[in-house]
């Protein structure tokens, strides 16, 4: 099936009993046991519960992979991949990655001796440069946030492949719906279910997708034992925001193309970041390896003032963190999303006080573009 197919179809298997369209809310911590050493395969809910294993299943099967793991949030679910790895471990990274993340690696799990090392990801012979023989992982962002680089995921995978190293991709931007880290030969996608794949702005959720089922087991018992799970009621949240992932990405791309090529030929925009524009640099591996270029664009502006005009001016537009919900959102990736990544790597990267980074949402893009146009000129 077509994965929009695939993604409406989430849990429309799972009731049986009652044959119910929409997953039942299991609102439960605990389950009754049939007899002396019986289960019905559900004993507690950190454990497994039905409504997130309908989810967990289902996104199994959007991203190819041999099992899911949903947890309470995007950041739950990288910290808990990262107790697959032991002290004195190394790991390369996305440089220009989300600032939470960064502020994980640096500022929790280095205290336990993880070592990070921050390359462009989107530079194959960079990454084999930072390889060390401590290396165990390397951690990349298929379209990374907020300057939109995109990683080879194949040329990443046959680097780790060759060196038997895991390759974890966070693929919150792209969703499984545009790019399908797994098939490419990545080990590991991982999600801020927050953001596209819930997609109202309503939930706090992340997942993560596993190629191979040995691996699985061992995600498994570190989800169990950390126990950061997602609860039923944000479950199906999740489930019912990825009935409509392909309409709304649909939608949101087309609005973003649009958007960006308004905003390249506008006087008081100094920089446009959109892999759908031919000039970005990684505009043709995404063309080759996704289905589309995404709903993220970062822009900026011509003088540090209009950063304070345009966020306080829009109308439409909110001032807020976060994306990929049907309503579109600005911020200020160096005060807000990346202000736990260090000033001299901010500035190397561009990460700078004219930098704005957009989420576009799902309204009517003549809105939008007039929205930011009256922002920018008042």
């Amino acid at each position: 099936m077509n994965i929009s197919t695939q993604a409406v179809q989430i849990g429309l298997e799972w009731d049986t009993r009652t044959g119910a369209v929409s997953v039942p809310i299991y609102q439960t911590a605990t389950f009754r046991h049939p007899g002396l050493g019986q289960s019905t395969g559900y004993d507690y809910s950190r454990s497994g519960n039905p409504t997130r294993q309908s989810l967990e299943d289902g996104m199994a099967r959007l991203d190819n992979g041999a099992r899911g793991f949903a947890y309470s949030s995007g950041m739950a679910a990288i910290a808990n991949l990262l107790l697959l790895f032991r002290s004195g471990d190394h790991l390369v990274v996305t440089e220009d990655l989300y600032g939470g993340t960064c502020r994980l690696f640096d500022k929790v799990f280095n205290q336990f001796g993880l070592t990070f090392s921050y390359v462009d990801t989107s530079d194959v012979e960079a990454v084999r440069a930072a390889l060390t023989p401590r290396t165990r992982a390397v951690f990349a962002e298929s379209l990374t946030n907020p300057l939109l680089k995109f990683a080879d995921i194949p040329a990443l995978s046959t680097l780790c492949r060759d060196r038997d190293l895991l390759l974890i991709v966070d693929n919150t931007f792209l969703t499984p719906y545009l790019l399908r880290p797994l098939d490419l030969g990545a080990d590991i996608a991982v999600y801020s279910a927050s953001k596209y794949l819930a997609g109202h702005n309503d939930t706090i959720a992340g997942l993560v997708v596993v190629k191979d089922a040995e691996l699985a087991e061992r995600v498994y018992y570190h989800q169990n034992a950390a126990g950061a799970v997602l609860g039923p009621q944000d479950s199906w949240l999740v489930m019912r925001g990825i009935k409509t992932l392909g309409v709304r990405m649909d939608r949101q791309q087309e609005n973003a193309a649009k958007i960006a090529g308004w905003l390249k030929n506008h006087p008081a925009i100094a920089k446009v970041y959109y892999p759908g524009l031919e000039d970005h640099p990684g505009h043709a591996l995404v063309k080759r390896d996704s289905r589309g270029f995404g709903a993220m664009i970062a822009f900026e502006v011509a003088t540090h003032a209009l950063v304070e005009q345009v966020l306080l001016k829009t109308r439409l537009i909110s001032f807020a963190e976060s994306l990929g919900g049907v309503e579109s959102l600005i911020t200020f990736p160096e005060v807000q999303t990346h202000a736990d990544i260090p000033l001299e790597l901010r500035a190397r990267l561009g990460i700078n006080n004219t930098l704005l980074r957009l989420s576009v949402g799902i309204e009517d893009n003549n809105d939008l573009i007039e929205d930011l146009n009256q922002a920018l000129e008042a």
